[in-house]
């Protein structure tokens, strides 16, 4: 098996619908400009709230992927 190096970002992605569609929301982004995408880990998740309702879900992420040869 050959050795890997990989690298670790953290994303946050937004949604009005829900803490997962933020996640997928992130990562679909994030697809657009790096390759080979690995892992993603939910590291927290947090609301923003007006009026007594939620407007937004946050989900932050650590990503990896793979540094190419």
């Amino acid at each position: 098996m050959a050795e890997s190096v990989y690298k670790i970002i953290e994303l946050v992605g937004s949604s009005e619908v829900s803490w997962d569609d933020a996640a997928k929301t992130a990562v679909e982004r994030a697809a657009k400009s790096l390759k080979d995408l690995r892992i993603a880990e939910v590291v927290q998740q947090d609301l923003k709230i007006e009026n007594g309702s939620i407007i937004t879900y946050r989900t932050k992420l650590k990503v990896s992927f793979k540094y190419l040869d």
